[in-house]
């Protein structure tokens, strides 16, 4: 009996295991008609557009609304796509401070005001490091990309982004 139990246990564990999405995974959940699509993660998926020297750069990114979710934020992540990313909408204006703890991938951090104009940029910042990477000024939002992404677009200070919000 106990062998039995055990090798069921086994099984069913197994099949947890191999049924696990990781967080890197870089394929999104295909939504039912209507439905919000969710990434890996479980995080709403938008699209977002940065406006820049008359381009528009198009991006889909996760959505971190909650306390929860901003905290947990990139972390562990072993890859980010080039067109990806995460945007961190707060509720209020605010001054803006983020650090790279638990984050495997090097990002950068584009600090977003109410307007949707770019207040600044932490490009290429270090994994692993605990140094706040923070706003000059109260900011409405702060977008993570891939390293290099915002140099790459010529995506600069003043430009504008545009998300998705609430439906």
């Amino acid at each position: 009996m106990v062998m039995r139990w055990c090798a069921t246990t086994f099984a069913t564990l197994a099949l947890v295991a191999c049924n696990a999405s990781a967080p890197s995974d870089a394929i999104a959940q295909r939504p039912a008609a209507g439905a919000e699509a969710l990434s890996p993660a479980g995080l709403p998926l938008v699209p977002l557009t940065i406006n820049s020297a008359g381009k528009r750069h198009a991006f889909t990114v996760e959505v971190a609304r909650t306390a929860q979710e901003q905290a947990q934020g990139l972390m562990f992540r072993t890859e980010l796509a080039p067109d990806a990313g995460m945007i961190f909408p707060f509720p209020t204006v605010k001054p803006a401070s983020f650090w790279m703890k638990n984050t495997v991938i090097s990002l950068d951090i584009i600090f977003v005001r109410a307007d949707g104009s770019i207040e600044s940029i932490a490009a290429n910042t270090v994994p692993y490091s605990l140094d706040a990477v923070s706003s000059n000024e109260p900011v409405a939002a702060v977008l993570e990309l891939a390293a290099g992404r915002a140099a790459e677009l010529g995506i600069k200070p003043g430009d504008t982004v545009k998300w998705q919000t609430e439906r």
